[in-house]
């Protein structure tokens, strides 16, 4: 009898707790959310423009939404709004990141700053990047390297005689000054144009949804497939790279007898250093300092140039705007030899194209996944721990009740405008905000602004071929940097003496 009046509590205790987690998880009050097949959930859905789908999906469903990509939970945020809940007012709990496979292939492990889960080692990392790469002094001391590489590539346009390709222009400068401040040195040239194609490889497989992430089952479909392995192959040869960079730079410190000081010293050296006297309070390895390396270049790079490649674009389609821009450029140099970077402080003109570049073209459309670290309401939804989170700052920035004729190239709107893109004005923010916004924005802003301004002063642009400015493709690639699909092709004519 004791043994049935046992058994009978226990079913009916569980019974009840069932019973229980049934009712309150009925009663959570979820984003809207579209239906979704079995096992994939809504990843069908994404096609190859993410950012353009989502946003249409948000349409209907709202500025936040709840998506499965098979069992993941993935909040979408689409919202200037909403975007400052998750980065501004939450945004310490929503600073964790969500998990790729493709990361730990490509970025050791997810160990450097941009991929590498919230806590101590992330705040560490970031503290050095920070602190010894891009904050405002260290952008500011870079300015001789801006100058110089920038008087390269004009000297360059004005020694072509044939049609230029603008993408790859844009490309080499910003990778010439980003090895020349990070590494020491450029590497454009023999083993550099390898790398360069190693970047855009990198981009490519680094933006690629991995369907194992979220169906685990199904991993097996990118090894099959090739993916993993090519992936791989990437990783395996921007490692040997980093090491023969790291390993030249010991022997130079061994050859040198003693450290140079900070102030002559690029990235890589102060990172050893760093490791050397152990200056931060915990040990900084090698794999550390070659993902800080790698951010520098994913980053530093790719998402530079892009900003430069469109806005050349945008200005080449429309033409009483590059006219516009090139009367403020030229009148605020004047008689000059040269723009320099004091120039620009009064060329608000330019500053308000390269903000409209950043609102139409940004780099990144989808920010970089975010995570909750624990249940939380966010506009009266029940947001679980462990929901991925996906701000579509693509869709934010394009938004018609934030924006007139949302999607005209209008750099004037910006004129008298306080809206700016350094991550407090939730309307644009290409480079993110909160805690896990780029660290790298400053450093971006003092290479587009000067690199722009030279080109619409030296010289007058037209497209190759009588091709009219409104009729230039302005398609994008796929990946997680927002390119142009085709090399940006035009032919440029000095319109003023180049001071060497």
């Amino acid at each position: 009898m004791f043994l049935f009046f046992t058994i009978f509590v226990l079913l009916l205790s569980s019974l009840l707790f069932i019973i229980k987690k049934w009712y309150f998880n009925t009663k959570k009050n979820s984003p809207p959310s579209p239906p979704r097949f079995p096992l994939l959930g809504n990843l069908h859905q994404l096609g190859l423009f993410p950012h353009r789908t989502l946003q249409t999906l948000s349409h209907k469903y709202g500025p936040l939404m709840l998506l499965y990509f098979g069992k993941v939970p993935v909040l979408v945020v689409s919202s200037s709004d909403a975007a400052s809940k998750v980065m501004k007012t939450h945004d310490l709990t929503f600073s964790d990141r969500a998990h790729r496979k493709i990361f730990d292939i490509l970025l050791y492990g997810s160990k450097d700053v941009a991929s590498c889960g919230y806590g101590e080692y992330w705040r560490q990392l970031k503290s050095l990047s920070v602190l010894h790469l891009l904050s405002n002094k260290k952008v500011q001391s870079y300015r001789g390297v801006r100058e110089e590489e920038t008087s390269r590539m004009m000297e360059h346009i004005k020694e072509s005689s044939s049609v230029l390709n603008l993408t790859e222009l844009c490309s080499t400068i910003t990778n010439n000054i980003v090895c020349r401040v990070a590494l020491g040195k450029r590497y454009s040239e023999g083993k550099g144009t390898k790398f360069l194609e190693l970047m855009s490889e990198f981009t490519v497989l680094l933006g690629t949804v991995c369907i194992g992430d979220f169906i685990p089952w199904l991993d097996w479909l990118s090894k099959v497939n090739g993916f993993y392995s090519r992936a791989q192959k990437v990783a395996k040869h921007l490692d040997d790279f980093f090491e023969e960079v790291i390993e030249d730079h010991i022997s130079c410190r061994l050859r040198s007898g003693e450290d140079s000081d900070e102030e002559h010293s690029d990235f890589v050296d102060v990172l050893l250093s760093v490791q050397k006297t152990n200056a931060v309070g915990f040990p900084i390895d090698r794999t550390a300092i070659k993902a800080l390396i790698l951010d520098m270049f994913a980053a530093g790079t790719d998402t530079t140039y892009t900003v430069l490649e469109w806005a050349m674009a945008e200005l080449l389609k429309h033409p009483i705007v590059m006219q516009k821009l090139q009367d403020e450029v030229r009148n605020v140099v004047g008689n000059k030899t040269q723009v320099t970077e004091e120039d620009l402080v009064n060329m608000k003109y330019l500053n308000a194209v390269i903000k409209e570049t950043l609102r139409l073209h940004i780099p990144v459309p989808l920010l970089i996944p975010r995570k909750s670290m624990e249940d939380i309401k966010v506009n009266g939804y029940d947001i679980a721990a462990g929901t991925q989170v996906i701000v579509n700052a693509w869709a934010i920035a394009r938004d018609p009740s934030i924006w007139d004729e949302p999607l005209e190239f209008k750099p004037e709107r910006f004129m008298n405008s306080s809206i700016d893109f350094k991550g407090f004005d939730f309307e644009l923010i290409p480079f993110g905000a909160g805690r896990r916004g780029c660290p790298g924005l400053l450093f971006a802003i003092a290479v587009n602004e000067l690199v722009l301004a030279n080109l619409v002063y030296y010289f007058d642009w037209k497209l190759p071929n009588g091709v009219a400015g409104k009729d230039l493709d302005m398609s994008e690639s796929v990946g997680l940097t927002c390119h142009r699909k085709y090399p940006l092709l035009a032919i440029a004519t000095t319109k003023y003496e180049i001071n060497e």
